[in-house]
């Protein structure tokens, strides 16, 4: 178990590095504000899980690894877009951002149930399922903040509500299957979920004061 959840946190956190430096990129920041942006996306849900967990100082800063991956994928973002590959908001730049979004928001939704599994305490499903979304969407709340927009989850496609389903479905499966299985299947359903309500279009009701503006964007 030790060694999947090392496995999805340096998924999650190579995935979220990248997205996050893609908006920085965007945002047309200089080279130090692409890694910052990179870099908070990847370890931020790692953060906030721990602090919730009680684990202090949080896993990050123990062990540099994470964020050595997210300033090596977040320059490297930064020398690609250079040489033109995001000059256009379709296409590559729009692939490659729901692909890296997806995966991260899996791995980090259940790679955090897994970590408070590990902690030997009898948490209660709501605490999992709660640590397990938080997890998954913090890194781009605060990549979304920090870039001076809406954090994505709150305006359009199933996003949260993708980690919420994922996470449920990995704490309900856990005795019936084993922790392993459970936490494939959770993040499976997460990522496909995500991928599905992009290509569908799916949203969440909005309340329309504004019209359809923010669904537009």
């Amino acid at each position: 178990m030790e060694t999947v959840l090392f496995v999805l946190e340096i998924v999650g956190t190579l995935a979220f590095a990248v997205s996050g430096a893609f908006v920085g990129v965007r945002r047309d920041m200089d080279v130090f504000g692409v890694i910052i942006l990179g870099l908070t996306t990847a370890v931020g849900g790692g953060v906030i899980r721990d602090l919730i967990l009680g684990l202090t100082p949080p896993r990050t800063f123990q062990h540099p690894i994470y964020a050595m991956i997210a300033i090596a994928a977040s320059v490297a973002v930064f020398l690609i877009a250079r040489r033109g590959f995001t000059e256009k908001t379709t296409g590559p730049y729009s692939v490659v951002m729901l692909i890296m979004d997806s995966l991260g928001l899996g791995a980090f939704t259940v790679s955090a149930i897994g970590t408070a599994l590990e902690q030997g305490v009898e948490y209660n499903a709501f605490l999992l399922v709660f640590t397990g979304v938080v997890t998954g969407v913090g890194g781009g709340v605060l990549r979304d903040v920090m870039a001076g927009q809406t954090p994505y989850i709150f305006l359009k496609h199933v996003y949260a509500s993708a980690s919420l389903l994922g996470a449920v479905l990995c704490v309900i499966m856990m005795p019936l299957t084993g922790d392993a299985w459970a936490i494939a299947l959770g993040m499976t359903a997460t990522v496909v979920i995500r991928l599905l309500s992009a290509y569908f279009r799916w949203n969440l009701p909005h309340a329309g004061i504004n019209g359809s503006k923010e669904e537009k964007r």
